[in-house]
């Protein structure tokens, strides 16, 4: 399966891909109202970049953006955020290449245990993450609001 898989190229986040990743991030829904994409890019870039991953192709001679993660850990456990694979290059292990370097990366920092969160309304992703081999936990995720983006 392998050899199927286009050649892929797993780095940190650079500035000049900020308007990719955005677009590759409204094709896949992670865009709400309440947050700006380009804002959550730049508090991100201050606090642990190397955490923030994109996947990109050779297309034409240029690098293409087909997938995000960011992630962070804050000496307690991870987070990953922002896991995206543009819907072209769905289902080619993308987002499996993805969350394997942010889970290589959290390790080597010393994250014992890593936490996603999926909205309610994209429960059709919960099968991904089962096959990663996270669990469901019985919990309830909370939000505040500090600093509002709009």
């Amino acid at each position: 399966m392998a050899d199927a898989l286009p050649p892929v190229r797993i780095r940190a986040f650079r500035v000049a891909d900020e308007a990719a990743a955005v677009a590759l991030w409204r094709d896949c829904g992670l865009v709400r109202p309440w947050n700006d994409p380009h804002k959550d890019i730049a508090r991100k870039l201050l606090v642990q970049p190397e955490l923030f991953l994109v996947a990109t192709v050779a297309h034409d001679g240029e690098d293409r953006l087909v997938g995000t993660a960011m992630a962070g850990y804050d000496g307690h456990r991870g987070s990953v955020y922002y896991l995206a694979v543009a819907p072209g290059h769905q289902r080619l292990a993308l987002g499996r290449r993805l969350m394997a370097e942010v889970e290589e990366r959290l390790l080597a920092m010393g994250c014992p245990k890593t936490n996603v969160l999926a909205r309610t309304g994209n429960a059709q992703v919960l099968g991904f993450y089962d096959k990663l081999g996270y669990e469901r936990h019985e919990a309830f995720s909370l939000g505040k609001r500090l600093i509002p983006d709009i």
